[in-house]
């Protein structure tokens, strides 16, 4: 767009006394003129504020109100008067600066002294006046269609929604005179030919005025005011050849849009510090939520959309960010009021749209190393920047060490990046990233390769996630046929769509049995071979399955282009319901043909002397190597120490109600303290007789003093109450390696804990392997932890042979050793290319037939000197399960090597052992009475030759069981049924169920043979030791069958699910003479 001449720089005073002269007119006008009568008014209206000043501080001087409190609420005042005067003044300079734009930009322009020449424009950002024109033109009517809608079709709804909003009315609508403006448009068309991409630069400092009351309460409240700036993409696409040319329009900010609000009426409130920034955060967060990638808002134009792919489409790709380490920070800490400077504590906050990270922090170093990685997501190229902040970490307030940004399509262009970034608006400071571009392949071709790789990145950080190999994208369209509630109503359908240990929901559609949803989500994949895609539709009160669906991965990939766009049948629903669902998977892969080769190391010299490689630069002599490592003499000593944490009966309750009037109950967890390290239970909620089974490992050394301490704990919102303590020697426990028993609470009145306790055997016997795998996979626990099958211990000795730097210097190399999600660092070694370490590690190992040990050396933790990848399942075929040797390292020098030794323990648990022996039954009875392990050891010898349909090792696999107790007195001619207790019953709300039991003697169904245990109120695992009679024959007996019902009382309106369970049993297979005591399975019946 052509500008008239600008005159020459002469003219730049004159023009900015001009600009002045403006500013001092502009301000004249705002001001009414003075005239003696309002002069008078304001005379008066001054002395009426004084008057009021005064009154108020004889009345808190009258009151006596602490000086205290008068200064408090002038701070509050005074804040929140300085909040709203900067509120107004940036909206008065934003509202004067679009008034006055080209006036402001040629004074600036010449303030600044540059001339710009008539011909300059602007084509990558283009101004569209046009439109601003349109929208001024129409911005009356647009007021007037937003005072319709508030008025007539939202007050209804929020009257309807809450009856303390019955009086709720909207008093004045007013958009006012300004209208938004867009500052530019850009246009992207090079990307793909069937859509168009416009970014518009939104601009809005309006004088709009909503002002809400509900006269009910008397409360006003409303806006005078809204500035809103932002980048807002829309995208028209699919583009068709027909009318009207546009499939669908789809908008968003690519970042989050800059908010200030004025309140007015009661919302003044929002306008006190701290109070403003949250106020505004909490609306932002909901136009994020709403409208900020990867939100979208579709509109079709057209219909047969696939709406739900428009909404989330693929991504264009993922990028990895690698947050290695920083250098020269800004330090922070001063003390003695900054006479003595200290360091800094920093961490990095990195941003990608609605994606954030936040890495460790690192004490009292000004060159922090991290060396954590993060996968995001990019939704739009160009568009998205990677933000990184960097923080110091304080007590109060962190503080700020600088930032940088980086637009995510030079990452796609470059395809690896590994680059310093000098930190902005910080005094010095520079950050090392290293950032992978991973393409998105529609085939399974490189999938193993991509495995590989990854098995080779070793990852560090709080979650230490492993690398994905791939990302799955699930577009949930709809559902046709569902089945119906009780009652033939519709349902609320909901679907919850799990991989691995991932779930994600979708939004309720509400009152049919034919729901639309329209939604995507995606997950990221780390070994396609471990997951499988679960869907299931519930109803929205989550307890009732309308029907669910598990889609395997082998399918999955073998379809063509790793994807499936279907309609599914779904099990355990209608025989007609169904769910259409699309599933794409993608590889990602790292073109590695695009990252530049890493020159060749020179050759370290040779021989017992020192070879000079460069000037000044010498490698260290190659010394006599050992065969073999030398550990001393307490490498291998650690052990391991399982603590089962089973239960507790007869708490204190310490949540009283109504000021202790009312006693009601507490919510027990427990903390267990043992060689520096804390473990925490869960919060069994109102229960003074918790059930925990919780299982705990902890490696130890064998030193004297230590103790094993378990304080337990009420849960409240304030303040944790105290219910008791108990200690005991380390040394004692593994004095008598297994220990099962009540342990009194100490520093309470009463309470006691049930634990069972063992130092658990390490044997060299790999014939062991097999049971000791059987007996823990047989394992269950509230915790999901499953016992370890191995202690693998790992010496590090030395190195040899490791290539030089560039430079030809040795390197400083430090060893990483990593099994799963754990991993060990050494020392960082003096510079050598034999470097020496002499350090042991010990890892858990819970299945050595597919673990993996990876050694990785590198220089300071950063540039890669070679690895080692050890499977555990080489040590099962060596002698006493050790190997000790020379092993070669991949990625470097051929002759680079690393001594080590590897020594695998086999962790053989007593019950473990009494599990293989019949002939240890009787020693074994008294093993945890909970039943999970020492159930699967005896239950066949304790009821040899009774043949049962349930058995107590159904409880390690969580299943729901009843004990009873049923035999025949023949004193009396009775026959005896003891109803025991319940255990693992399932829950079908929020809360557990009330359990009562009710059972009949078939054939017989009179009122004489039907029983009904007492009611037990909110209990997962209730006791309730009831005794039933019966006068018959013992030949009678032997000819009843009991029908037995656990079950969940519930009102007659209630929803919940009244059936638990139910079991039969045929008493002329019991021998009614000798009795039998024993936990039954309960069948998962619908009622």
């Amino acid at each position: 767009m052509a500008k008239e001449p600008l005159p020459s720089e002469d003219a730049g005073p004159g023009t900015g006394a001009a600009s002045e002269v403006a500013d001092s007119a502009l301000a004249e006008d705002a001001q009414p003129l003075d005239s003696p009568g309002k002069h008078a008014v304001s005379v008066l209206w001054s002395f009426g504020k004084c008057l009021c000043a005064s009154l108020a501080v004889y009345l808190a001087g009258y009151f006596g109100f602490s000086l205290s409190l008068v200064l408090l609420c002038l701070v509050v005042y005074t804040g929140w008067k300085h909040s709203r005067d900067g509120k107004k003044a940036r909206l008065q300079r934003a509202v004067y600066f679009l008034e006055n734009e080209q006036d402001v930009t040629t004074t600036r322009v010449f303030r600044s002294k540059r001339e710009i020449p008539a011909w300059v424009n602007f084509p990558d950002v283009e101004k569209v006046e046009w439109m601003n024109k349109i929208l001024q033109q129409a911005w009356p009517f647009i007021g007037q269609y937003l005072e319709k809608l508030l008025v007539e079709t939202i007050a209804p709804s929020i009257r309807s929604a809450s009856a303390h909003l019955q009086t709720l009315s909207f008093t004045k609508v007013d958009l006012g005179d300004r209208a938004m403006k867009v500052a530019g448009v850009k246009a992207y068309t090079e990307h793909d030919k069937r859509q168009v991409i416009l970014d518009l630069y939104i601009s809005y400092a309006g004088d709009v005025e909503i002002n809400v009351e509900v006269k009910r309460y008397f409360c006003k409240a409303g806006v005078k005011g809204i500035q809103l700036h932002g980048k807002l993409r829309v995208i028209l696409e699919p583009l068709i050849g027909d009318i009207p040319l546009v499939g669908a329009v789809t908008m968003f900010f690519i970042r989050r849009p800059k908010l200030d609000i004025n309140w007015t009426g009661l919302t003044n409130l929002l306008d006190i510090p701290g109070l403003n920034a949250m106020s505004d955060t909490m609306i932002m967060d909901a136009i994020a939520s709403f409208l900020v990638l990867p939100n979208r808002l579709t509109v079709p134009l057209v219909a047969n959309l696939h709406v739900a792919q428009l909404r989330s489409p693929l991504p264009r790709g993922i990028v990895r960010i690698h947050l290695l380490e920083a250098e020269n920070l800004a330090s922070k800490d001063n003390y003695v009021k900054g006479v003595i400077s200290g360091k800094s504590d920093p961490y990095a906050v990195l941003r990608v749209g609605t994606q954030t990270f936040t890495s460790h922090h690192v004490d009292n170093n000004l060159n922090p190393q991290w060396r954590e990685m993060y996968e995001v997501i990019v939704h739009e190229v160009p568009g998205q920047e990677l933000e990184l902040e960097v923080f110091d970490k304080d007590p109060d307030q962190d503080d700020f060490l600088g930032r940088m940004k980086l637009d995510l399509g030079i990452v796609k262009k470059a395809v690896v990046l590994d680059e310093w970034y000098t930190l902005k608006d910080a005094t010095s400071g520079q950050v090392h990233l290293k950032l992978e571009w991973l393409s998105l392949l529609p085939s399974a071709d490189r999938l193993t390769e991509v495995l590989q790789r990854n098995q080779k990145i070793t990852v560090t950080g709080k979650t230490a996630d492993p690398p994905s190999a791939a990302i799955l994208t699930v577009y949930l369209d709809r559902a046709q046929d569902l089945p119906f509630k009780k009652g033939n109503k519709d349902p609320s359908p909901v679907v919850q769509i799990s991989v691995q240990e991932a779930t994600k929901e979708s939004r309720t559609a509400y009152g049919t049995n034919n729901p639309v949803w329209e939604e995507a989500f995606t997950f990221f994949i780390k070994d396609q071979r471990k997951q499988d895609i679960n869907i299931q539709v519930k109803d929205d009160d989550r307890t009732v399955t309308l029907g669910n669906l598990t889609i395997p991965f082998s399918r999955l990939l073998s379809s063509p282009e790793l994807s499936m766009d279907q309609w599914f049948q779904l099990d355990s629903s209608g025989p007609a319901s169904r769910i259409y669902v699309t599933v794409l998977l993608r590889v990602l892969w790292l073109n590695e043909e695009a990252i530049p080769t890493s020159p060749v190391s020179p050759l370290p010299g040779e021989g017992d002397i020192e070879s000079e490689v460069s000037p000044g630069t010498k490698v260290s002599p190659t010394l006599n190597r050992p065969d073999q490592t030398s550990p001393d003499s307490g490498f291998a000593s650690e052990g391991v120490l399982r603590i089962h944490l089973v239960e507790a009966e007869n708490l204190i309750a310490k949540d009283n109600l109504m000021g202790g009037m009312m006693k009601g109950k507490s919510d027990p967890y427990v903390k267990i303290r043992v060689g520096g390290m804390a473990f925490k239970s869960q919060v069994i909620k109102e229960n003074l007789n918790p059930v925990w089974n919780e299982l705990y490992e902890v490696i130890l050394t064998q030193l004297p003093g230590q103790e094993v301490e378990f304080d337990l704990y009420d849960k409240d919102i304030d303040q944790d109450d105290f219910l008791g303590r108990v200690k005991m020697s380390l040394k004692d426990l593994i004095s008598a390696q297994f220990t099962d028993q009540w342990y009194n609470l100490n520093d309470v009145k009463s309470g006691r804990l049930h634990l069972v306790m063992e130092w658990v055997p390490k044997v060299s016997d790999p014939t062991r392997l097999e049971q000791i795998m059987h007996y823990n996979s047989l394992q269950s626990y509230q915790n999901k932890i499953v016992p370890s099958v191995a202690l693998l211990f790992v010496y590090i000795e030395r190195a040899h042979g490791l290539p030089l730097k560039k430079s030809g210097k040795e390197q400083k190399a430090g060893a990483e050793l990593s099994i799963k999600n754990v991993s060990y660092r050494t020392k960082i070694a003096n510079r050598s290319t034999c470097p020496q370490w002499d350090e042991a590690f010990h890892f858990l190992i819970h299945n050595p037939k597919e673990d993996t040990l990876v050694v990785k050396l590198s220089h300071s933790w950063g540039q890669p000197l070679g690895a080692l990848v050890l499977p555990v399942r080489e040590l099962l075929d060596e002698k006493d399960l050790v190997l000790d040797h020379w092993f070669t390292l991949d990625g470097a020098m051929p002759e680079s090597e690393i001594l080590l030794r590897a020594e695998l323990k086999l962790l053989d648990s007593k019950l473990a052992q009494c599990s293989d022996s019949a002939t240890n039954a009787e020693e074994v009875t008294d093993i945890i009475p909970s039943g999970e392990a020492a159930a699967e050891t005896n239950r066949e010898l304790r009821h040899r030759n009774v043949p049962v349909q349930g058995s107590e090792d159904a409880a390690v696999s969580g299943k729901s069981q009843v004990k009873l107790s049923v035999a025949y007195s023949s004193d009396v001619n009775r026959l005896v049924i003891n109803v025991h207790a319940c255990r693992n019953l399932p829950s079908f709300s929020k809360d557990p169920p009330d359990t009562y039991i009710s059972f009949i003697l078939l054939p017989d169904k009179n009122r004489t043979t039907k029983k009904k245990t007492s009611v037990k109120k909110r209990n997962l695992n209730p006791e309730i030791n009831e005794r039933f009679d019966f006068d018959m024959s013992l030949d009678e007996a032997k000819q009843r069958c009991i029908e037995l019902s656990v079950k969940n009382s519930v009102s007659f309106m209630s929803r919940e699910k009244e059936l638990i369970g139910k079991l039969q049993i045929d008493l002329n297979q019991l021998d009614l003479k000798a009795g039998l005591t024993q936990w039954y399975d309960l069948s998962n019946e619908i009622n």
